[in-house]
């Protein structure tokens, strides 16, 4: 049962020094640190439950974000969670219509990422207060209920959305069996970062267990199935080298333009798709109206959400939503802190009631960071096994916390002193 007023919301700036290993690193962001905007929701129900949420970020930019949770957090205080999840979609529209921070807005940037961040909290929460080993388990009423369909009503009504989940439950019980027996399938990034010296790359590349038979290598690299330009090209450069490259036969393109052209997408994918070559992009959109329209420019063939990026589980199952409907795979973006535990909710839910289809379809995961969280990801045969513990999989180990926060944990401690000396 849903219960208790929140009372309290704390953020930590929490960063982990990745870009001394070149961990992370691509052609476009060449010295990350992984880092999060922790949020920890607490209600004065007094049964000891905390909604943790993150945000992800490389790093300098972190201290911004955790601004905006604190600018965002009187919307939050003293509500009933109740009342809440009652009405999500006008607590999400509260949200992301503040009058004064829209402005720096709207629904993308610094201010949404604080928005996932409490709504990934508030969605932990939930689930946690219900014993629900998912936040994905309501019924299809009340998923919708969650979601804003302004500005997408064009391609996704209300009616539309019920309709999809409401035959998403014809066969639903036969694929949870097999997600709790062969779990989701995966590919991993982690064995080519741009950072890693060629020696390294050979290591990792062998040292990767048996069943990883899915890998996405940068474009310095021959030898792939999927390519990320990670947004370095101008849409006749990108063109240009991938069709050079075709003889290759990547499965995709990932990110080979900036992330707010469209119609640079659009253009991509009408020369790449005769060469059979596919165009990935979605983990720097900014929110569903992007999303929407890159559907309807035919502009991407995998479409790949953020569970960070966009506005937590309400706007990510918009999209998941809108990608059914075109017939879209999705191939979700993962990784950094958290994201492979966040996602494999999404992605999950998404075979089990929305797509119903594994074809072309695969999420990313990186082998990084996950020893800090109290529920890590589960990874099998490489495959993405089912959470087993309520929530949203976003709790944090204190320590790790403490030790990480930046600059005060141990950690940075050490490492600012060294850099002073």
């Amino acid at each position: 049962m849903v219960r208790g007023r929140i009372s309290r919301l704390s953020v930590r700036d929490v960063r982990f020094p990745t870009s001394l290993g070149g961990h992370g690193s691509d052609a476009m962001h060449t010295d990350p640190d992984y880092s999060a905007a922790y949020v920890v929701i607490e209600t004065d129900a007094e049964d000891g439950i905390k909604g943790c949420g993150i945000t992800f970020t490389l790093g300098k930019g972190t201290e911004v974000v955790v601004c905006a949770v604190n600018a965002l957090a009187h919307h939050v205080l003293n509500k009933d969670l109740k009342d809440i999840v009652g009405d999500f979609r006008g607590f999400y529209r509260q949200l992301t219509s503040d009058g004064q921070l829209r402005w720096i807005g709207p629904e993308k940037g610094v201010v949404h990422l604080a928005t996932a961040a409490v709504l990934n909290a508030v969605w932990d929460l939930w689930a946690k207060q219900e014993g629900k080993v998912t936040p994905l388990t309501n019924d299809p009423r009340t998923l919708v209920s969650c979601i804003d369909f302004r500005y997408i009503t064009d391609v996704l009504t209300e009616e539309d959305a019920l309709e999809i989940l409401q035959k998403g439950q014809v066969g639903k019980k036969e694929r949870e069996k097999q997600m709790l027996a062969q779990g989701y399938p995966a590919y991993t990034t982690s064995c080519a970062w741009l950072g890693y010296s060629d020696d390294t790359l050979k290591q990792v590349a062998t040292a990767l267990p048996r069943g990883w038979l899915r890998a996405e290598l940068p474009v310095k690299s021959l030898f792939l199935q999927m390519m990320d330009a990670n947004q370095r090209w101008d849409v006749p450069e990108a063109v240009e080298w991938m069709s050079k490259l075709a003889k290759f036969k990547p499965l995709w393109i990932e990110e080979p333009t900036s992330p707010d052209d469209i119609l640079g997408h659009a253009t991509i994918s009408k020369a790449l798709v005769p060469l059979g070559i596919g165009i990935a992009t979605g983990e720097q959109c900014h929110n569903r109206v992007i999303f929407k329209q890159l559907l309807q420019a035919k502009a991407l063939q995998f479409l790949q959400i953020d569970s960070c990026r966009l506005g937590s589980v309400n706007e990510n199952l918009s999209v998941l939503l809108m990608a059914k409907k075109f017939e879209i795979p999705v191939c979700p973006h993962a990784g950094g802190v958290g994201l492979c535990e966040l996602v494999q909710h999404l992605i999950i839910f998404d075979y089990i009631s929305v797509s119903a289809s594994l074809e072309n379809r695969m999420c990313e995961y990186v082998d990084h960071l996950h020893e800090h969280f109290k529920y890590p990801v589960m990874i099998q045969r490489a495959s993405y096994m089912p959470p087993k513990d309520p929530g949203y999989s976003t709790e944090m180990k204190e320590e790790s916390v403490k030790k990480h926060q930046y600059p005060d944990g141990e950690v940075w401690k050490k490492l600012l002193a060294a850099q002073e000396n």
